[in-house]
């Protein structure tokens, strides 16, 4: 077996979210890199070769140990755990009340808790364990109408640092990709909800430097980059797959 084109081969990932959008475009990825994948999801697909859907619930702590627990019996063990399950929320700080506040940090945040803690013990075995948050752009530039959301993967982020901490002294590690604006069904359903759909998809285009919105096989690139064992060296990190918006200033068009 090529090692260089199936880095994973032997290795066992849970891909939380992994039905569809990023998650199932990463769960694709790590399946043609050798990798067994159990995707963890509300609407998990249908089972196939190295592929294990499970129903299970990131809200849900007992949900992700039964789910965590029937991957490992399946494939013998954890060796990668994508923490890509995740909501969305649009609106400043006076938008949304108290309950949609915790039910968003609930889900992208305590969440990834949750799935962390239910996937340790197994990870805690592995000779090759890594884990990759889903964060965002939204983490560390301003973006308007979008308090909620940003203070959500804000926290993913800072998150992503504490847990590489507690965790690089067992071998595990822990990093996060910041993706921009994603060319998702997500995306296009909530482009569907505005007054002008055409327009405000070009104006997200327009926004990132490249000026196109990034693709799911994009971020599932860099989310296996940071997977795979050659990024031995790699943790703490956070990775961005954003169109060059987090780091270039490019002078006004036109």
């Amino acid at each position: 077996m090529d090692l260089i084109a199936h880095p994973f081969t032997g290795l066992v990932a849970v891909v939380t979210g992994g039905g569809s959008g990023i998650g199932a475009a990463v769960t694709a990825l790590l399946r043609a890199q050798g990798a067994r994948v159990g995707v963890l999801d509300l609407n998990p697909g249908e089972p196939a070769s190295s592929l294990l859907p499970v129903v299970a619930d990131v809200g849900d702590r007992a949900s992700l140990e039964s789910a965590m627990a029937a991957v490992a019996a399946e494939f013998g063990g954890i060796d990668i755990l994508v923490n890509n399950a995740g909501i969305s929320a649009v609106g400043g700080i006076d938008t949304n009340d108290d309950s949609e506040w915790h039910r968003v940090l609930d889900i992208n945040v305590v969440g990834i808790a949750r799935a962390t803690a239910a996937a340790l013990p197994y990870l805690r075995r592995s000779r090759a364990a890594a884990i990759v948050n889903l964060s965002s752009i939204a983490a560390n530039a301003g973006l308007v109408q979008r308090a909620l959301y940003s203070a959500s993967k804000g926290a993913v982020h800072a998150l992503t640092l504490s847990t590489a901490a507690d965790l690089v002294g067992l071998g595990i590690r822990v990093n996060c990709v910041a993706p921009g604006t994603v060319d998702t069904p997500w995306v296009a359903r909530l482009l569907a909800r505005t007054d002008d759909p055409a327009g405000e998809r070009a104006r997200l285009e327009a926004r990132q430097p490249t000026g196109r919105l990034v693709t799911a096989d994009e971020v599932a690139g860099a989310i296996a980059y940071l997977a795979s064992p050659a990024s031995g060296a790699t943790t703490g990190m956070s990775l961005a797959v954003d169109g060059g918006m987090a780091g270039l200033r490019l002078p006004a068009r036109g």
